[in-house]
């Protein structure tokens, strides 16, 4: 096969605004490339019905499942990077099993996701997104805040992410408890707690999650450890929404045990119009963009198309 008969797809939704940019680079290296309209993720139907089609794939959240494997090595399919760090929604063993190579682009986006994290902190400390919503409706309210300093925050998951996050909060003068089963990485460390989770979250005013998801931490936050945290906690979510037990998040919410809530994440996504979140006005919610930045969106997509044509030869 030359290079001119290969043919790319492109799902993943930060990547496919910057089209313009990356599709030439593509083109270049002398693959077709095909960039559907994707909001945020496409379904398993409709790429079991289009992915035998193509030679590789940049992969968003979408579902990278053993059926979608199996209709791509049916036709053409041979390689796929998942663009950004977390695996969760792709089978990894199943691609394996059917000859299909896979990679991430890990290691981009800490900083970028640690800023949307720390703003979030701030905006629940400080009740700023509430503040601008009254303005704008005529209103001109004056809510007491709370301070950051000495406040203690459980920060769950320390890698990129975490480590980025913990250098924020620290920075505010803030106490930071991690907790994350792996070792400490070598070298200089910040000065940081680690507990295991849930341990000592009854000390937390602030819960932040930072870390991937796998079968293990499912609703790590569920009835049982929201009864252990200090009334009044407040939580920030910038990894994946499954972590949060939502049912449990929405009736601490209504109880008080959680003062409120800012969710980059959530279990289904787009936000359905239904969901019982959407009646806390003092919460926060996102469109799982924590990572949008236009200088790390090009730096994962030109690692992202330079190990798709690695693992495809090229």
């Amino acid at each position: 096969m030359s290079a001119a008969d290969l043919r790319i797809l492109v799902t993943c939704p930060p990547m496919l605004r910057q089209m313009a940019e990356f599709q030439p680079l593509i083109e270049a290296r002398g693959a077709g490339v095909s960039a559907p309209p994707v909001v945020q993720t496409m379904t398993e139907a409709e790429l079991v019905r289009i992915i035998p089609g193509f030679d590789g794939w940049i992969a968003g959240d979408d579902p990278a499942t053993e059926r979608v494997f199996a209709a791509g090595r049916a036709g053409k399919l041979r390689a796929a990077v998942k663009w950004g760090v977390g695996t969760d929604n792709v089978d990894l063993q199943a691609a394996r099993r059917l000859g299909v190579a896979v990679t991430n682009t890990p290691g981009m986006f800490g900083a970028d996701v640690a800023d949307i994290a720390m703003g979030y902190v701030l905006g629940l400390a400080r009740q700023t997104f509430g503040v601008d919503r009254a303005v704008r409706a005529g209103g001109w309210p004056k809510p007491g805040g709370m301070s950051l300093r000495g406040k203690r925050v459980g920060l769950v998951g320390f890698g990129d992410i975490g480590r980025h996050t913990a250098a924020r909060l620290l920075a505010a003068e803030m106490q930071v408890l991690v907790y994350d089963p792996a070792p400490p990485p070598a070298g200089s460390q910040p000065p940081v707690e680690r507990a295991t989770w849930p341990a000592r979250i009854g000390e937390c005013d602030f819960l932040v999650f930072t870390c991937s998801l796998n079968p293990g931490n499912v609703h790590m936050l569920d009835h049982e450890v929201l009864r252990q945290c200090r009334r009044g906690v407040r939580i920030v979510n910038v990894a994946r929404g499954r972590l949060i037990d939502e049912p449990a998040l929405i009736e601490g919410l209504r109880s008080g045990m959680v003062h409120s809530a800012a969710l980059d994440v959530m279990e289904e996504e787009p936000l359905p119009r239904a969901s019982p979140l959407r009646e806390f006005e003092h919460c926060i919610f996102g469109s799982h963009n924590a990572s949008n930045t236009i200088e790390s969106v090009r730096a994962a997509s030109l690692k992202a198309i330079d190990e798709l044509f690695r693992l495809l030869g090229r």
